[in-house]
């Protein structure tokens, strides 16, 4: 074991006069407590290194030693319903409410084993040898680093995660003893053996997610926006509703009192999928705002190890990192302590590198064992004033598929969720457009563009929201009154789409998600509420006269009053609409329009 003794520390970071020999990368003990570190930097016979626990104590002459590995988590059937931090040390199996310096931990509950193969057999790296019981039922993997034939293998019973269960010997003749539990280095990507297209989308429940900007499975997505706006609330809404197997909840940085909120009402929640505790297929990585800043450095790649450990089980993983804007200012400073040179904004001039690393350990897999995988990361951005052009916000941009911004204005109406449909976009709209085509067909509809039902219906609500911004400007400054019939309808079938599609009740027991077959029919109605409006508006009928149509109120409130799995209620409306729309003669229009021209002569005078 190499050994070095302190020269310096400051805060998280320590100097060292180096006894033998070290790697970049490799896990240390530091003082009397073994505090866990990690050499950064290597010069001469000088180490210096990080510090992922309170530095407090330490002085110059504190013995180093090295592990000789790279920092490293243990993955295994303990992670799931589990509560950790930065390092994955568990914090709701603790005596104590604070973290013991130099604490190291496992889960030493007994999990049902089941062995899945026989003495004899060559197994590969990665294979399945066993299954492991508990919240969920998982496989017990080779890891990648191990291979040969079983030598032994244990019978079927209740184990602690980390007791040797198989004996592997490998092809030069080492003896592995492995258990339902292995360990891997957090900044090491998992192998797989080989990458999938994305033709799948990530369901959340939210319409304005899911029908307009969706994220593929094992796509990636940022959540900027300024404080205030909602991240949390719609990540955590995310964790509650979304369609991946196993969530994976990072709070990086966040308030303590806001991950405490997120704890209790995560484990008071059922899941709608299987009727089970949502903490069933939940991991919370938890490294609040008053831990040690170097180790949430650490915590966004120790949440995404996680993610690949589960995705190498063959299921689809979604994790929600809120937010990396505090994991910048954790790199910021740890860079400062450093002596590094500092780029744009403060941060290193490696940030962007570093996000590429994060952002790259998504996607959708074939794994090593046959199984196909995916993680989708989902990173929420807190730029300062809500300036979109920042550093960590636009390099975020580079590496992410979807983009769902938050609006202050919206967030402050109450308009939830607050993302704002000009700002936001997707890229993998295409990628899952043919599974979204055969929703609608599913639904009981034909094409009705080049592009299918739902790349039309899309393009269209987007085209209508913008003209709507154009429309407000001008509007401004001429007044409402001053323009066209057309453009007056572009302003009503804009507030209708918004608070018919975009907004939704959290609060409503049949609005807080949404599923895709009730989406796809809104969008259908929505669609056919436009095309009856504008014949409506060509044959001389006023907006004015439109808006005051009985079944306006009903479509706008068709989120909150039809029930997942309803359909008559939308033929109902459809058909409702269709004989409100054919008895509003062209003249009722143009009596409303001279009226509307009286009044304002009335007031004129």
């Amino acid at each position: 074991m190499s050994r070095a003794t302190l020269i310096s520390v400051a805060g998280p970071v320590l100097r060292a006069r180096c006894e033998g020999g070290f790697a970049i990368g490799e896990a240390v003990e530091v003082g009397p407590r073994s505090l866990l570190g990690e050499v950064v930097k290597l010069a001469d016979e000088v180490l210096v290194a990080q510090v992922y626990e309170d530095t407090t104590g330490l002085k110059p002459g504190d013995d180093l030693l090295g592990k000789g590995a790279p920092l490293c988590v243990r993955l295994g059937p303990g992670l799931l319903g589990g509560v950790f931090d930065g390092l994955l040390r568990p914090l709701t199996e603790q005596a104590s409410p604070f973290i013991a310096p130099g604490m190291r931990g496992a889960s030493k509950r007994p999990f049902p084993f089941v062995p899945l193969v026989a003495p004899g057999a060559v197994l590969a790296p990665g294979a399945v040898f066993g299954s492991a019981g508990g919240e969920r039922e998982l496989k017990c993997l080779i890891p990648p680093w191990a291979e040969g034939e079983v030598v032994e293998i244990f019978p079927a019973g209740a184990y602690p995660e980390d007791a040797p269960l198989l004996v592997l010997r490998a092809p030069s003749g080492i003896l592995h003893r492995l258990a339902m539990s292995h360990d891997w280095p957090v900044r090491r990507p998992r192998p797989v053996a080989g990458r999938l297209p994305a033709d799948r989308p990530l369901l959340t429940g939210q319409r304005v997610l899911d029908a307009l900007f969706p994220v593929a499975l094992g796509g990636k997505a940022a959540i900027p926006g300024g404080f205030g706006t909602g991240k949390t609330v719609l990540l955590e809404a995310l964790v509650k509703a979304c369609s991946a197997d196993i969530i994976v909840y990072l709070g990086c940085g966040e308030r303590g009192n806001e991950m405490a909120g997120a704890l209790e009402e995560i484990s008071a929640l059922t899941d709608a999928r299987t009727g089970g505790a949502m903490a069933e297929r939940t991991v919370i990585v938890a490294n609040t705002s008053n831990m040690p800043v170097a180790a949430r450095e650490a915590s966004i790649y120790s949440a995404v190890t996680i993610a690949e450990y589960f995705r190498d089980q063959g299921l689809d993983v979604a994790l929600m990192a809120d937010s990396t804007s505090r994991w910048a200012e954790a790199l910021r400073e740890v860079s400062g302590r450093l002596g590094e040179l500092p780029g744009e904004g403060g941060y290193p001039a490696y940030l962007g590198a570093r996000l590429a690393e994060f952002y790259e350990r998504g996607g959708r897999v074939r794994t090593l064992a046959g199984m196909v995988g995916s993680v989708t990361l989902l990173g929420s951005v807190s730029p300062q004033a809500g300036d979109f052009s920042e550093p960590v916000t636009s390099h975020t941009t580079r590496y992410v598929r979807s983009f769902w911004a938050l609006d202050a204005k919206r967030a402050q109406a109450r308009f939830y969720p607050a993302i704002h449909p000009l700002q936001s976009w997707s890229e993998d709209a295409q990628a899952v457009a043919g599974w979204w085509e055969q929703v609608f067909a599913a639904c009981g509809g034909a094409a009705e563009g080049p592009d299918g039902t739902w790349m039309s219906l899309r393009r269209r609500m987007l085209t209508l929201l913008d003209d709507e911004a154009r429309l407000e400007r001008m509007a401004r400054i001429v007044g409402k009154d001053a323009l066209q019939p057309r453009q007056r309808l572009t302003l009503l079938c804009a507030e209708v789409i918004a608070e018919a599609f975009l907004r939704q009740s959290a609060l409503s027991p049949n609005d807080r998600l949404c599923g895709p077959q009730r989406q796809a029919r809104m969008l259908r109605l929505l669609g056919r509420f436009l095309d009856l409006a504008e014949a409506a508006v060509a044959r001389g009928v006023t907006p004015e006269a439109i808006a005051l149509l009985p079944a306006l109120r009903p479509l706008q409130r068709m989120g909150e009053d039809i029930a997942e799995g309803e359909h008559e209620p939308f033929v109902s409306l459809e058909t409702a609409l269709e004989t409100q729309f054919s008895a509003l003669p062209a003249g009722e229009g143009r009596a409303v329009e001279t009226r509307r021209g009286e009044s304002s002569d009335a007031s004129a005078t």
